[in-house]
């Protein structure tokens, strides 16, 4: 029976943890941005080798693949992502970034280390008794960045020879206790696109604004008039934000009233038919709002992650199998979010389930949003993930049980 391997993967979680946190600390303390995670893919690769789990490297540029095997043609999917953030750490922790300006602020330390951590326990068990199911173990780069390393890896074949059945992935989530995890069926995240506008007039002096065309008040009325995407346009069903976060004008004085703005934001939808509709009315909404002021416009919709669903049939699976591992009142029931992941591109190609692994500790003031200068974990939390992951692995694919 499958219940028979929780204990040993509870105790196999539980020896490992403290060296797992110091896994952690070290991928902390030297993080690497999106495409560019090298030392990460480096050190990864080492502790594989270490424990003795065979893998292939320079998947999408520093991805790496791990296979466990055990009986049987069943095969699942587990992903960690590696890359950093753009972002200087504030934190006072021994294990602090010592990359200026670059800092795990979402924890993807967390996730390559309970994925390893879930590696080595699922290794170490198929010595003493056979898995029910083959795994292969994707420590992905480059999640934070277009075009999304979940979509190169997949171009370059790691659904494929064989084709997993399913995937899970696991993030960590700071606004729960670590101890407990959160999961959703269904649509669960939105998609990702990003916005670039320039906006072209006639500059001038701004004492004599009638012979200019003022791109500032011509892109401050576009920022404006976008708001109909989603207060007027959108679906009313359908969640929908459309956020301008930057500005920029080549100008350089209080009296000068420049020649060209450029405008950047997020467009964010659940519904992958009103997201491609949306395109062409932001296109018009900018194009005739410019017009009015005698200016014209280019507009670019870079195409970002599509919206993340997660399976029915295997969601509800590894919600049962999370219950059985750590009691029901450790297992929360989450809400919609209009944050994205690029994990949304495997559950395009094969049955997908993201959920969230709490890493907060109020007592000890871990309590920072991630994308955060001061953002950190309850490193117990490890522990939960590296082990759950583990189980989930083995568990939750119903023709392997």
């Amino acid at each position: 029976m499958l219940s028979n391997y929780i204990e040993q993967i509870r105790d196999a979680a539980s020896r490992l943890l403290p060296e797992t946190i110091q896994i952690r600390r070290h991928l902390h303390a030297h993080p690497e941005l999106s495409f560019e995670e090298k030392e990460t893919a480096d050190f990864l690769a080492e502790q594989l080798s270490a424990a003795g789990i065979p893998f292939t490297r320079n998947w999408a540029g520093h991805g790496i693949v791990a296979e466990i095997r055990g009986e049987g043609s069943h095969w699942i999917a587990l992903r960690g992502d590696m890359d950093a953030l753009p972002i200087h750490e504030l934190s006072d922790v021994p294990y602090k970034s010592v990359r200026a300006g670059v800092m795990h602020a979402c924890g993807h330390d967390v996730h390559s280390s309970c994925l390893l951590g879930a590696a080595r326990i699922l290794h170490s068990i198929s010595h003493i008794r056979p898995l029910p199911v083959n795994i292969r173990c994707i420590f992905q780069p480059g999640e934070e960045k277009l075009p999304g390393g979940a979509s190169l890896m997949i171009q370059e074949g790691v659904l494929s020879n064989p084709k997993p059945e399913a995937i899970l992935a696991q993030h960590v989530y700071p606004s729960m206790e670590a101890g407990k995890v959160g999961i959703r069926p269904g649509l669960y995240m939105a998609s990702t696109d990003e916005l670039y506008i320039t906006i072209r007039g006639k500059g001038g002096h701004a004492a004599m604004p009638h012979e200019c065309n003022d791109v500032v008040l011509a892109g401050s009325q576009v920022v404006i008039a976008l708001q109909q995407i989603a207060a007027r346009h959108a679906p009313a069903a359908i969640p929908t934000v459309l956020s301008i976060g930057k500005c920029q004008t080549d100008g350089g004085a209080t009296n000068v009233l420049p020649a060209s703005m450029r405008l950047e934001g997020t467009f964010r939808t659940m519904d992958e038919a009103w997201r491609r509709q949306a395109y062409a009315l932001i296109q018009e909404i900018v194009t005739d709002t410019c017009r009015a002021y005698g200016c014209t416009a280019e507009v670019n919709v870079e195409r970002g992650y599509p919206c993340l669903v997660n399976e029915e049939k295997l969601t509800q699976a590894v919600k049962v199998n999370m219950v059985e591992y750590l009691g029901e009142q450790n297992v929360v029931d989450l809400p919609l979010r209009m944050t994205g992941e690029d994990f949304s591109f495997y559950g395009h190609h094969i049955p997908a389930c993201f959920y969230r692994l709490g890493t907060r500790n109020e007592a000890r003031n871990i309590i920072s949003a991630v994308h955060t200068p001061t953002f950190d974990v309850e490193e117990a939390a490890l522990e939960t993930g590296m082990g759950l992951m583990a189980w989930l692995a083995i568990s939750c694919l119903p023709g392997a049980r």
